[in-house]
């Protein structure tokens, strides 16, 4: 029999292996990395008392964990948005660039995927998640989630369809993206109304998370010319960098030495079909260092 201090040391061991993977399910799972960060400190609470000689697999076990307490960690945030003021958004990562060359998980991250996640429910976010990122086996994903493996399938088809339904037309390449973000930041650096004109989508809409703490519009701007007029005013008090965030090229906004608003792009066609911009000060925290995700 082992002594509590080797039991501790192995189970130390295997969650810090595994802690970026366990991370990035979290985050998938709630858009939120604060709240991914809160569900890691409970999973490590309930592994630290698991009898480690019982489970066969740690990954699965530590992924089972992960997800029972996000699925838990859902219906606060849930009540959370119900007050929530404006437009939710999730919470922007700085990351890694071997982030961006995984194809597959920069999707899987990126502001435009995360906003369509959150058109599914709590457990078909979790299949889908499970499932088509992380392509773990149906018998695994049910124990996670508390369903058979037979319901797995199903919540499984049906999130794929929706997801499918919602998702960008086609895939993006991070260097049409960036290609894209370019023509965006000149336009706006030198309030070229008509070259904005001519990179944004007819319907393009922007949508702002302010939170009620800074200041943004309370129902997202739709339209080429209002999102140009909007854009175009803003050019001379704000500083505008070029940073990966969620997988892909973005911008980040700086005012006064400090970082002011964080901007995602969606391209649909080869133009930007949406802009999403994070202002609210409480959700820019993990925009000071990287924050590398896995699979």
């Amino acid at each position: 029999m082992q002594e509590p201090s080797e039991r501790m040391a192995a189970a130390t061991e295997a969650f810090v292996a595994h802690r970026n993977l366990l991370f990035t399910v979290a985050y998938e799972m709630l858009g939120s990395a604060a709240d991914a960060e809160d569900v890691l400190q409970e999973t490590w609470l309930r592994w630290v008392g698991v009898d480690l000689d019982t489970v066969r697999d740690h990954r699965a076990y530590l992924v089972r964990i992960t997800t029972r307490q996000a699925l838990t960690r859902q219906r606060t945030l849930r009540r959370r948005k119900e007050s929530y003021v404006g437009p939710w958004l999730p919470e922007p990562l700085l990351t890694a660039p071997d982030v961006a060359e995984d194809v597959e998980l920069a999707d899987s991250v990126s502001m435009a995927m995360l906003l369509v996640l959150e058109t599914l429910t709590p457990t078909e976010r979790a299949v889908f998640v499970l499932r088509e990122v992380f392509d773990l086996a149906y018998d695994e994903i049910a124990e996670a989630v508390d369903k058979s493996p037979a319901a797995v399938r199903q919540i499984a088809h049906r999130a794929r369809a929706h997801v499918a339904a919602r998702r960008p037309r086609g895939v993006v390449s991070a260097a049409e993206t960036r290609d894209a973000l370019g023509a965006f930041q000149r336009a706006v650096e030198t309030g070229d109304l008509q070259r904005l004109l001519d990179i944004l989508a007819p319907d393009v809409v922007l949508v702002g998370d302010g939170g009620g703490v800074a200041r943004a519009a309370l129902v997202p701007h739709v339209g080429a010319g209002a999102v140009a007029e909007l854009l175009g005013r803003i050019a001379d008090v704000v500083e505008l960098q070029p940073a990966q965030v969620n997988g892909y090229p973005a911008l980040i906004f700086w005012r006064d030495g400090k970082v002011d608003t964080v901007m995602a792009l969606r391209i649909d066609d080869g133009l930007i079909s949406g802009l999403y911009a994070v202002r609210n000060p409480e959700k820019l925290s993990f925009m000071q260092r990287e924050t590398t995700l896995s699979r």
